[in-house]
């Protein structure tokens, strides 16, 4: 009979964090080899298995003797904390294995039980540390040369990854926390927000939250793990919070207020955003309404906004400790995030062509930092890091330029008019732009304006198709415009009088936007509710494509 081998990662020590998997695998064991430490923290869980038990440093005599034991026909289980393929158990059976001549096929059983690994529970208990590339250290140099662990400390360092440093000292190992810090404080401000977690959940858990340059001040030890945060980490309410990306993008939203968070922090797309509204600071216009407020441009900001603004003007955030206050000073952090304006530009709804001076504008707003792209819809794509947002608004603006929201709003796209030749039908795209343009909606939805039957600028091509033909309009609705089975709108009503269609696309375009479900694009939409405002959904034809076998 073939014996197996479970190498469990039973997690921080705490029952309730061991997985069901890895209480299952413990309880059905014949034998249980493991650190002294380990095999005391899950003793509740033991029945009448053989245990096998050795000290600290003898990793390899317990993968031998669970070979042994396996190769005799017993189910073994090779206990870690953590991981068992993290600083555990996991790989060193496998080079027994190997060295033995192992093979999967005809060897003993090898199974594998994740758990939960310190940088996971410690960083729970600090907030949220790890929220952006993060990388593990162990500073024990038992097993690895210290210049490689040295090595590997700058690197992280340069790289600004988020670090958890495993086995930062012992008893006779002391020096290597010391130079760990001192490589560290080459890239990192002193003021870098720290976590030392000691026996995450378990009885003597210690928690505590320091800066980079403070945090041998604390006592550090084998069983504690140092989360070092990168540029970008802040505290806030003794959270230690790293963001999830070095950049926060915003885009115009002229409904409420003229900059708001990118649709990357709409709360169904980002649930860890900020999206609550109210006032953070009280003002003198308390006693107004809201809408007197929004009129004076003084509207409460979301908490996403504000926290937003905070990183533009570069404002210090204060470190509150988490434990042990009256050991911990306050310190200040600068949360260092770098803010991108994103908006799209046109020369305008009929008119297509830029100025030389307005061009000029555009490249010397972008600089060397700024992105600039064209896109198939007449627009500009400007994408500009900058403290001002303002600023660079009204310049634009001022210049004649049309800015416009990018992401997931509602978009008028019009031709020409022959160079505004034919010029009858612009007053309404104009006021359809001025109505719908920017709208939030459920994904991105074009609206296609052509002022004549020839329709060269492709209004049917898009979700919503207005075409201008004998003074009246034709609708189309509901063009699938990317993939394999794309097609053109439905053509659902003729002649529509000049002065209905404005109202009927502002209704149609705001139903979308209330009842669409989330990422739900508008031909769904359309085919879900089969009627928009009186017009009716059809089925669009599947074509087949017939295999035709070669000279019949």
């Amino acid at each position: 009979m073939k014996g197996k081998l479970l190498v469990i990662g039973f997690g921080p020590g705490s029952f309730e964090h061991i997985t069901k998997r890895a209480r299952e695998a413990i309880q059905e064991s014949d034998v249980i080899i493991g650190y002294n430490t380990y095999v005391d923290l899950i003793r509740d869980l033991l029945i009448n298995q053989e245990i096998v038990r050795t000290g600290m440093t003898e990793e390899v005599s317990r993968a031998q003797e669970a070979v042994k034991q396996a190769e005799a026909g017993k189910k073994v289980a090779v206990i870690s904390s953590g991981d068992a393929g993290v600083y555990g158990m996991a790989g060193l059976i496998y080079e027994v294995l190997i060295e033995k001549g192992w093979n999967e096929t005809e060897g003993v059983g090898v199974e594998v039980i994740p758990g939960i690994s310190a940088i996971n529970s410690c960083a729970s208990l600090l907030g949220a540390p790890i929220m952006h590339d993060a990388c593990t250290i162990s500073l024990s140099d038992h097993l690895t040369p210290w210049e490689r662990i040295e090595k590997r400390i700058d690197a992280a360092g340069s790289a600004d990854f988020v670090i958890a440093l495993y086995n930062p000292r012992s008893g006779r190992r002391t020096r290597q926390i010391i130079e760990a810090q001192n490589i560290l404080l080459k890239y990192r401000a002193p003021n870098t927000p720290v976590g030392l977690v000691k026996s995450a959940y378990r009885d003597r858990e210690y928690v505590q939250i320091t800066t980079l340059e403070k945090m041998l001040e604390f006592d550090i030890g084998m069983l504690t793990t140092v989360i070092i945060g990168n540029s970008t980490t802040f505290l806030y309410d003794g959270k230690m919070i790293t963001p999830r990306g070095y950049q926060r993008k915003y885009t115009l939203d002229r409904n409420e207020q003229q900059l708001k968070p990118h649709e990357r922090l709409k709360k169904e797309n980002e649930p860890w955003s900020l999206t609550q509204e109210q006032a953070l600071y009280p003002s003198e216009n308390d006693n107004l309404s809201l809408e007197e407020k929004q009129k004076e441009g003084t509207a409460p900001l979301t908490l996403a906004t504000e926290a937003l603004r905070t990183l533009q003007q570069n404002q210090e955030i204060e470190i509150a400790p988490i434990l042990n206050k009256e050991d911990a000073k306050v310190e200040k952090a600068v949360f260092q995030q770098e803010s991108i304006l994103e908006f799209a530009i046109s020369s305008g709804i009929a008119n297509k062509k830029f100025t030389a001076k307005q061009m000029k504008l555009i490249a010397e707003i972008a600089d060397e930092k700024g992105e600039i792209e064209y896109t198939p819809h007449h627009q500009i794509l400007l994408r500009v890091p900058t403290s001002h947002p303002d600023r660079v608004t009204n310049r634009l603006k001022n210049e004649g330029l049309l800015l416009a929201p990018i992401g997931d709003v509602a978009q008028v796209k019009a031709c020409d008019f022959c160079d505004e030749e034919k010029d009858e039908s612009i007053p309404y795209v104009n006021e359809i732009h001025k109505r719908i343009d920017g709208l939030k909606t459920p994904k991105e939805i074009k609206i296609g304006f052509n002022g004549c039957a020839m329709a060269c600028y492709g209004a049917v091509k898009e979700d919503i198709g207005i075409v201008f033909r004998k003074g009246k309009f034709d609708l189309f609705l509901g063009a699938k415009t990317i993939g394999r089975t794309a097609h053109a709108a439905q053509p659902v009503a003729e002649g529509i009088e000049k002065e209905k269609i404005v109202d009927i696309i502002e209704r149609i375009v705001q139903g979308y936007a209330n009842d669409g479900f989330p990422n739900e694009r508008f031909h769904k939409y359309f085919k879900r509710v089969k009627e928009i405002e009186g017009f009716t959904y059809r089925d669009v034809p599947v074509l087949v494509t017939e295999q035709v076998i070669c000279g019949e």
